[in-house]
C-alpha cells in the first residue's frame, strides 16, 4: 500500500510541483492550503508525512505541528519556510518535527528526506510490535511424538508465504500454532495481525476486516484502517473461519485472488501483501455440503492443513505445560512458590481435558491462588477443579465404594494425611491450612484412624466405614 502524504502550503506553485515529483516516487498524495483544511483532511484520513509551511493564512504552521503532535502522534511532520531562523528550526525540532528545510526546496533532498522517515517510522513500529510479541510469546510446549511433528510441520511451513488452515478442537492453541508459523518465517519482523471472526457481530465483521471511511454509516465519525490494512507486508490470523458468514466470505475470497479491497463506503482500491492463516474447530467439508461454507474459499485457504492434536492425545505432555503454567501464574501474580506433586501430576494425565490446554492452564491458575501451602496435592484437585473438571479431582476411580459416606471417608482421610505431611505433622498448622479447630482435626483423626506421629497406616488408603 503506498504511503500518503499530505502537503500544505498555501503557494499552489509549490504544491503542483511537490505532488508532481512525490506522485512519480510511487506515493499517494493530498494537498492543503491553509491549517485549517490541513488539520480537516489529517483527522479524515491519516497520512504518513506531513510537508507543512510555517507561513500559512489563517494558523501558524507551528500550531499546525502542536495539534498534530496531540492528536496523531505517529505522523511525521517535515516543517519547509522561505523565511526560516535557527530560532524557528529549534523550536519546530522541540515540537517534535522530524526535520527543517528551506526554502527553495532540493526536490532530490525532499524525497530523500521523506525516505529515510518513513523508514525510521516503520522500523521503530516493528521494533514496538516484536518487543509487544515477545513478552508475550509462548513456546509450544511437550515432548511427545505429535508435538515434534507439529513443531517439524511449522518449521517447514513457516520458511514460505503459502496459506495455512489450522484445524484442532477449542483450546489446542491454533492461535500459538499460527504465531509460530508467522515467526517462522519471512515475515516475523512485520506485523501479526489477529482477528476472531465469531466474536465479532456480522453487521461489524466488513468493517473490521477492510475498515471504513468517514461517514460510511452511523458512528463513522473518522477514517478507520482495517486488518487486512494493518497487516500489509506481514499475517493475517483469521481464528474461527468457519463462523464467518457467506457474504463475508465471498469478500475475503476476492481479497485473496486480487489482494486489493475498498474500505466500507469507499471506492478507492489499496492493494495489500498479507499472507492469510486461517483456523477452525469445525468440519469445513460438512460445512460446504450443509450449504454453509463456500467450497472456492475453502480451496483458498487450505493450500496447507495442520492439525494441532487434543491434549488426551499427547498425555505425557500434561505434567509439563501444567508445571510451566504454575510458574508462569505464580510470576505473573506475585503468589507463593508452589510444587505440583508427581501423584498429582499424574492425577491430571488420567483426564480426559475436553477444554484442552486452555482448561488445564485454568485448573493451574485456580490452584496457584487456592493452595496455601508449598505442594500441591491430588486432593486439591478436587477440591478447587471444580465441576468441568470433576474427573481430576476424584482420586481412587478405581476403586469400588458401598456408599457415598465410604467414599468421603477415604477421600477425607487421604486428604488430611497429604496436609499433615506436608505441614511435618504440626496439628496446629494442620488444622490452619484445613480452616478447621485444632479439637476437630483431633477427632476426624481418632475417627479416621490416623495416628498422630504417622505411623505406617498412614500410607494405606483402606476402605474404612
Amino acid at each position: 500500500m503506498p504511503d500518503h502524504i499530505l502537503i500544505v502550503d498555501d503557494e499552489k506553485g509549490i504544491l503542483s510541483a511537490l505532488s508532481g515529483v512525490l506522485e512519480d516516487e510511487g506515493y499517494t498524495i493530498a494537498t492543503a492550503e491553509s491549517g485549517g483544511e490541513a488539520l480537516k483532511k489529517i483527522e479524515k484520513d491519516t497520512p504518513s508525512v506531513v510537508l507543512l509551511d510555517i507561513w500559512l493564512p489563517d494558523i501558524d504552521g507551528l500550531e499546525v505541528l502542536k495539534e498534530i503532535r496531540n492528536t496523531r502522534k505517529g505522523v511525521i511532520v517535515i516543517i519547509m519556510s522561505g523565511h526560516g531562523t535557527i530560532e524557528t528550526a529549534v523550536r519546530a525540532t522541540k515540537l517534535g518535527a522530524y526535520d527543517y528545510i528551506e526554502k527553495p526546496l532540493s526536490m532530490e533532498r525532499v524525497t530523500l528526506l521523506i525516505r529515510h522517515a518513513i523508514r525510521q517510522q516503520r522500523l521503530e513500529l516493528e521494533n514496538v510490535q516484536l518487543r509487544r510479541k515477545f513478552e508475550k510469546w509462548e513456546d509450544i510446549i511437550g515432548e511427545s511424538p505429535s508435538v515434534h511433528h507439529l513443531k517439524e510441520q511449522i518449521r517447514i511451513v513457516g520458511a514460505s508465504n503459502s496459506r495455512v488452515l489450522v484445524t484442532g478442537e477449542n483450546g489446542t492453541g491454533k492461535e500459538l500454532v499460527a504465531r509460530s508459523i508467522h515467526l517462522a518465517g519471512p515475515r516475523a519482523g512485520k506485523l501479526f495481525v489477529a482477528v476472531n471472526c465469531a466474536a465479532i457481530p456480522e453487521p461489524l465483521i466488513e468493517s473490521e476486516l477492510f475498515g471504513h471511511e468517514r461517514g460510511a454509516f452511523t458512528g463513522a465519525i473518522s477514517v478507520q484502517q482495517g486488518k487486512f490494512e494493518l497487516a500489509d507486508g506481514g499475517t493475517l490470523f483469521l481464528d474461527e473461519i468457519g463462523d464467518m458468514s457467506l457474504n463475508t466470505q465471498a469478500k475475503v475470497l476476492r481479497v485473496l485472488q486480487e489482494q486489493e479491497f475498498q474500505r466500507v463506503g469507499g471506492n478507492r482500491n489499496i492493494k495489500v501483501d498479507v499472507r492469510v492463516i486461517t483456523a477452525t474447530n469445525k468440519n469445513l467439508s460438512e460445512e460446504i455440503k450443509k450449504g454453509a461454507f463456500r467450497e472456492d474459499l475453502y480451496y483458498r485457504i487450505n493450500v496447507i492443513a495442520i492439525h494441532v492434536p487434543p491434549l488426551r492425545e499427547r498425555r505425557e505432555d500434561i505434567p509439563l505445560l501444567a508445571r510451566h503454567f504454575l510458574s508462569q501464574i505464580i510470576r505473573e501474580q506475585g503468589l507463593r512458590e508452589k510444587a505440583l506433586t508427581e501423584e498429582a501430576a499424574k492425577l491430571l494425565m488420567g483426564y480426559d481435558w475436553p477444554g484442552n490446554v486452555r482448561e488445564l492452564r485454568n485448573l493451574m491458575e485456580r490452584v496457584a491462588i487456592m493452595v496455601q501451602g508449598g505442594r500441591i496435592l491430588p486432593g486439591d484437585m478436587t477440591m478447587i477443579s471444580g465441576e468441568s473438571a470433576h474427573p481430576v479431582g476424584a482420586p481412587f476411580l478405581d476403586d469400588k465404594f458401598d456408599s457415598l459416606r465410604e467414599a468421603r471417608a477415604v477421600f477425607e482421610r487421604h486428604y488430611i494425611i497429604e496436609r499433615l505431611k506436608e505441614n511435618n505433622w504440626n496439628i496446629t498448622r494442620t488444622a490452619e491450612d484445613l480452616k478447621i479447630e485444632r479439637s476437630n482435626l483431633h477427632r476426624k483423626m481418632k475417627l479416621l484412624g490416623i495416628e498422630e506421629k504417622g505411623g505406617a497406616n498412614c500410607q494405606s488408603y483402606e476402605k474404612i466405614l
